[in-house]
């Protein structure tokens, strides 16, 4: 019989991807919020930044088709969802290794009061969709002179 070697690394690897597929798609809640974070197949990484007019979000999405992204605003709660379709198999091509995931994907957002909802914008180039979501103009600080009498 031949000695099989021991990789630790290998097999917390082989107990992630379990525990991943078991997990899958299942909502859960976030404490004192209104968000949901859903296990999905991937979750697309995102940056969140404000300037003095807006905040923006920038979520990298390759491989995904316009038509398969959806983002809605309800209730000051911004989901992006859609779906990365894994190509199909062809004759004559075989996989050695597969890592990049495929399937569905949700990200949920709760937006501060002070975004203008209805001048929100989305954009969606090379892979990356873009969200400009304005601040109400009640949310601009002004500045008030004061005079020394």
């Amino acid at each position: 019989m031949t000695p099989v070697r021991w990789d630790p690394s290998r097999e917390l690897e082989d107990m992630s991807d379990r525990l991943n597929r078991m997990f899958s798609r299942r909502a859960l809640p976030q404490a004192n919020s209104k968000e949901t974070m859903v296990v999905a197949d991937w979750v697309p990484s995102v940056d969140v930044s404000e300037t003095d007019g807006a905040y923006q979000i920038k979520a990298e999405i390759p491989d995904v088709k316009k038509e398969d992204v959806k983002v809605t605003l309800e209730d000051g709660v911004l989901t992006i969802q859609g779906e990365r379709k894994q190509e199909k198999e062809e004759k004559g091509k075989k996989y050695h290794r597969v890592e990049r995931s495929y399937g569905s994907f949700v990200r949920s957002f709760t937006l501060p009061d002070l975004v203008d909802e209805e001048k929100v914008k989305a954009e969606f180039k090379d892979g990356v969709l873009s969200l400009q979501l304005p601040k109400s103009e009640k949310a601009k600080t002004k500045a008030i002179e004061v005079t020394v009498g």
